[in-house]
């Protein structure tokens, strides 16, 4: 089985020695970032649940994942997320107003400004691995001094999609780092009856690619990773598979009950109390005089206002209409796009109408 690659304790003790590696400048960073998305992410459930938002996907307890893989990419670099990985996505430049209106069901919400490479969430399971794979060969083409990063959970690879990317990412070596977030579950069945493999990560020797498994918790672990994954994948030497092994504390969705088919609470706990990826960052900062209560209150309160804000341009951003729908299907409308648009926006007879 392969090792799992950890550098920070949960209780806040360096395992590995980073002298040289890592600027106190970026651990802080990395703080910051993790309390943010930690603050955007509780608040989303809270709108959810007042009727401001639609369904939404948690993604509580795997900040280090996210966070610390994002921030190890440069402004060139692609992003392929699913519907969870917001955090990641914000980590990389998307405003937080646009991702409110993805999740209020906008289509401006798929929509990233000019010059940021990130692309629409992906909700069909592991289809963005092999676009990722598409996107990476072509930098590789073109000589540019990008790779992609295709996230996914454990579910992801019972697809045949993650195959088929990791195959055509290791026979043309592309610049494509793949990042699976295992939470143990795919929605409601644990790995053990999704694969035969003890690890995800050991798949990548099918491949003759790096394979690396990882404490998804432990932000240093997952940038150090990172940063060596990408080097690699620019020096011509191909794809990574990476495995971050971390835990979701809330439910798949907001429209998921995790307790029929796991003791949600318990585990939960469990991780929150002894591995919790924020808590783990800031002992070290703490005990190395790099932050303190005064950091951290206006920290909160600093990014608490960029949340708000955010909340506030995406509420007024114009509702979004039942006809939208087909717009950026195609580049030319069908005349059978044309035609059901007609029908779903003409005024109803009064014979059409039930009583």
């Amino acid at each position: 089985m392969t090792s799992l690659y950890q550098v920070l304790a949960p209780t806040g003790e360096l395992t590995q020695d980073i002298e040289g590696r890592l600027d106190e400048s970026v651990m802080i960073k990395m703080y910051e970032n993790m309390v943010l998305v930690r603050l955007f992410d509780r608040k989303s459930i809270n709108l959810q649940r007042q009727g401001r938002m639609g369904t939404y996907a948690p993604f509580e307890g795997q900040e280090a994942s996210q966070v610390g893989s994002a921030l190890a990419l440069t402004p060139g670099d692609w992003l392929f997320p699913t519907y969870r990985d917001h955090a990641a996505a914000i980590v990389h430049g998307q405003s937080m107003a646009r991702v409110f209106l993805y999740w209020m069901g906008h289509m401006e919400g798929s929509i990233s400004p000019q010059g940021l490479n990130v692309m629409p969430p992906c909700v069909p399971i592991a289809t963005q691995m092999i676009h990722a794979v598409g996107t990476a060969w072509a930098s590789k083409l073109q000589n540019e001094q990008h790779v992609s990063l295709a996230y996914f959970g454990d579910g992801a690879t019972s697809e045949g999609d993650f195959h088929e990317a990791l195959n055509f990412a290791g026979v043309f070596k592309t610049p494509t780092i793949f990042f699976c977030q295992n939470n143990g579950y795919a929605i409601s069945v644990p790995f053990s009856q999704q694969s035969a493999s003890k690890t995800i990560a050991q798949r990548a020797a099918a491949y003759d690619i790096p394979g690396v498994r990882i404490d998804g918790n432990d932000v240093f672990a997952v940038w150090l990773t990172m940063k060596e994954a990408r080097e690699r994948a620019l020096n011509g030497e191909g794809p990574t598979l990476i495995e971050a092994i971390t835990y979701r504390y809330g439910a798949h969705t907001t429209a998921d009950d995790p307790k029929k088919y796991r003791d949600q609470e318990k585990l939960a706990e469990e991780w929150r109390t002894e591995r919790d990826p924020i808590q783990r960052l800031r002992t070290f900062l703490v005990q190395r005089g790099l932050w303190s209560d005064a950091q951290e209150a206006q920290l909160v309160a600093r990014a608490n206002e960029q949340i708000d804000a955010a909340l506030v341009e995406a509420e007024s951003y114009p509702k979004s209409r039942p006809e939208d729908m087909f717009k950026h299907v195609y580049a030319e409308p069908t005349w059978m796009a044309e035609e059901q648009e007609g029908e779903l926006v003409k005024p109803a007879k009064k014979e059409d109408i039930p009583a």
